[in-house]
C-alpha cells in the first residue's frame, strides 16, 4: 500500500512537472524577441552593421542602418577597419534545437554578428586607462561587423605597426584556438606534429605556430591546398583524397585535429606510445549544427575514457580570452613567424554574400571584412 501511495504521487509530480516546463517553455518561447522588433523607428545616430533578425541560412544576414554604440565607463568605442568572419557567426545564424536554446527560443537574442575585430580607438570610457583615442588595436568585440563597435579593455590589445588590419582582424579567435590547442599538446623542439585541417583559419595558425615552436610538421589537406600548406611552412604534406594518414607507418608526437574525421582507434595507431591528440575542431563551417555537437559530446566523453587506461592522451580543450596570448599572437605576426592567410577580403556591404560563400566549408584560411572610409556615408 505505501508504495502504490509512492507511485501515485511520484505521477502525479512527474505530471506537474511537465506541465510546468511545457508552461514555462511555451512562455519563453513567445517572450523570445530581439531588436529586430523594438525598434521600428529610424536610428538618430546611424551607422551600417550586419544584423540577423531570424534564424535560418545565410540569406537571413542582412547589412542594415542601427544606432552607432555609446560607450560605457568601461568600455572602448572602435572605429572599426576589418573584421573577419569565423565558423562561430555561421552557427549562431542556423535553425537548430540546440542553437535556440543557447541563444533565443523564437528568436536570435543577439541580432549583430562578428566578433574578431582591428580598428581605431575612436573614444573610451572613464575607467580605461590602457588605450586611448587613435590607438590602432586589435581583439574581440560583440557585433564586429559594423562600422562601430564597443568592446572591453581586456579584450583588446594594441596592433603591431606592420601589420594590417586586414591581418590583425584574422587573428583573434582562429589564433588563439590554434596556439591554445597547441599548448595542449605539450609540443617540444623536435617533436613529430600532424595537423589534420591545416588549411582553414584555425588549421593555418596552427601549421605556422607549431613550426615557430620547433617541431616537425606534417599537414593534412586537400590536393588544391598542397602549395598552400607548404608556403607557410609545412615538413610534409598529406594530400587526404590520395592517402589517409592513419594508415601510414608514421608515428607522431602530437596530433591537432581540427577535423574529427577519424575514429579514436585510428587515431591512436599512429600516435606514439606518450603521444597526444589534441581534439580541436568540429569539421569547418560547412558541417551542420547537431552534427558539430555530436563531435564536441563524444569527443569530450571518450577521451576521458580514454585517459584512464592508455599512456596516450586526448586533449579536449575550449578557447578562452587571454590578453597574454593575443600579445604573443601579435608579437609572433610582427616578428614574421605567423602570416595570416586571407583567401577573400570584401567590403561590409557584401558580407551577406560573404556568408553564404563561408557557409560552403572547405575555407583556404581567413575571410576578411573590411570597412573603408569610401563605405560610410
Amino acid at each position: 500500500m505505501k508504495l502504490k501511495r509512492i507511485l501515485k504521487w511520484s505521477t502525479r509530480a512527474i505530471f506537474v512537472a511537465l506541465i510546468l516546463a511545457f508552461l514555462w517553455g511555451f512562455i519563453a518561447y513567445w517572450r523570445s524577441t530581439n531588436e529586430c522588433d523594438r525598434n521600428t523607428a529610424a536610428p538618430i545616430n546611424p551607422m551600417k552593421a550586419i544584423c540577423f533578425c531570424e534564424y535560418g541560412p545565410p540569406d537571413v544576414v542582412k547589412l542594415d542602418d542601427v544606432e552607432k554604440p555609446v560607450p560605457n565607463d568601461d568600455q572602448i568605442l572602435i572605429k572599426v577597419r576589418a573584421a573577419s568572419l569565423n565558423a562561430l557567426d555561421v552557427y549562431l545564424i542556423r535553425d537548430s534545437w540546440i542553437g535556440r536554446l543557447m541563444f533565443g527560443l523564437r528568436k536570435p537574442r543577439d541580432t549583430r554578428l562578428g566578433r574578431d575585430v582591428a580598428g581605431l580607438v575612436e573614444a573610451v570610457g572613464k575607467n580605461i586607462t590602457q588605450f586611448k583615442p587613435g590607438d590602432e588595436v586589435f581583439g574581440f568585440c560583440r557585433g564586429s561587423l559594423a562600422e562601430y563597435a564597443c568592446a572591453s579593455e581586456r579584450t583588446l590589445v594594441m596592433k603591431p605597426a606592420n601589420v594590417t588590419f586586414e591581418q590583425a582582424a584574422s587573428i583573434p579567435l582562429a589564433g588563439l584556438t590554434a596556439l591554445q590547442g597547441l599548448r595542449e599538446g605539450k609540443i617540444q623542439p623536435g617533436q613529430k606534429v600532424l595537423i589534420n585541417g591545416a588549411t582553414g583559419g584555425v588549421g593555418t595558425f596552427a601549421v605556422q605556430i607549431a613550426k615557430s615552436l620547433g617541431a616537425e610538421v606534417t599537414a593534412v589537406c586537400s590536393t588544391r591546398n598542397v602549395d598552400l600548406v607548404r608556403s607557410i611552412g609545412a615538413d610534409h604534406v598529406i594530400d587526404y583524397t590520395k592517402k589517409d594518414f592513419t594508415k601510414s607507418d608514421q608515428r607522431y608526437d602530437v596530433i591537432f585535429d581540427n577535423v574529427a574525421n577519424h575514429s579514436f582507434a585510428e587515431r591512436r595507431r599512429v600516435l606514439n606510445p606518450k603521444g597526444i591528440c589534441v581534439l580541436a575542431g568540429m569539421g569547418g563551417a560547412g558541417i551542420k549544427t547537431g552534427e558539430a555537437l555530436g563531435r564536441i559530446i563524444g569527443n569530450l566523453f571518450i577521451a576521458r575514457g580514454l585517459a584512464s587506461f592508455t599512456n596516450q592522451k586526448f586533449a579536449q580543450y575550449m578557447t578562452k580570452m587571454s590578453k597574454e596570448d593575443l600579445i604573443m599572437l601579435g608579437d609572433l605576426a610582427q616578428t614574421g613567424k605567423i602570416t595570416p592567410v586571407i583567401e577573400r577580403t570584401c567590403k561590409l556591404n557584401d558580407a551577406p554574400e560573404a556568408f553564404r560563400i563561408f557557409d560552403q566549408g572547405h575555407a583556404r584560411g581567413k575571410m576578411v571584412i573590411t570597412v573603408e572610409e569610401d563605405d560610410k556615408r
